[in-house]
């Protein structure tokens, strides 16, 4: 179904496949600093009446984000994971953001569940399948979108009250323009994922010029 633009997700595929249903996904991968985020939602029927907009978080707007969010932390089954910035630069950010998914999965404490998991490949600690644009798709992948977004979002305006000169509470730590001023004026903290091409760049003139 399609609303203008913008497809709208359903709980065809969970009830494709029966059963105890975990939506996963992530939220950070591209920032440069802070952890990536990922959630785990387990719905408590398919039938259940949605009172909010559920759909791909880069879609949503603050307020209707917010709404969601508040509306699947008090109906669903939710947890979450990170990986911390040290971790990002030990594993590299795409099996961080595996790791993290793992965990949110594993917090959940259910044991055996069937995991659909956005995008193209599936944690190998997890059972599932992975659906790519699965926010688009699933209501548990874009529950899952949304819980992991407005958590990483909150964790970097918490941040931003230790380390204001960078911006965070505006830019979740994305490369913007007047970040990447800032990271040239103030400096990289433990906060930085000294692994990306902008602080790693930047690490690397500062050790050419002691």
């Amino acid at each position: 179904m399609l609303i203008g633009m913008k497809q709208t997700p359903t709980f065809e595929i969970e009830r494709a496949h029966g059963g105890i249903i975990a939506g996963v996904d992530e939220a950070g991968r591209g920032p440069l600093c802070g952890p990536v985020v990922a959630a785990a939602v387990i719905f408590p029927s398919f039938d259940i009446e949605i009172p909010v907009i559920i759909r791909d978080s880069k879609q949503m707007t603050h307020i209707q984000r917010a709404a969601a969010y508040e509306w699947i932390v008090n109906n669903t089954k939710w947890a979450v994971g990170q990986c911390s910035p040290a971790e990002i630069d030990e594993l590299n950010i795409l099996w961080a953001s595996m790791r993290a998914m793992a965990r949110a999965v594993a917090a959940l404490g259910v044991g055996e569940c069937h995991c659909l998991v956005d995008g193209n490949r599936v944690p190998a600690e997890l059972t599932g399948d992975a659906v790519v644009k699965g926010d688009a798709k699933s209501l548990s992948i874009a529950a899952a979108s949304i819980i992991a977004k407005e958590t990483r979002d909150r964790i970097m305006r918490n941040l931003a009250e230790k380390y204001p000169q960078y911006g965070w509470d505006k830019n979740a730590g994305y490369p913007t323009q007047s970040h990447l001023q800032a990271i040239d004026k103030y400096g990289i903290n433990d906060q930085f994922r000294k692994s990306f091409g902008p602080i790693k760049e930047r690490i690397k003139n500062e050790t050419s010029h002691d």
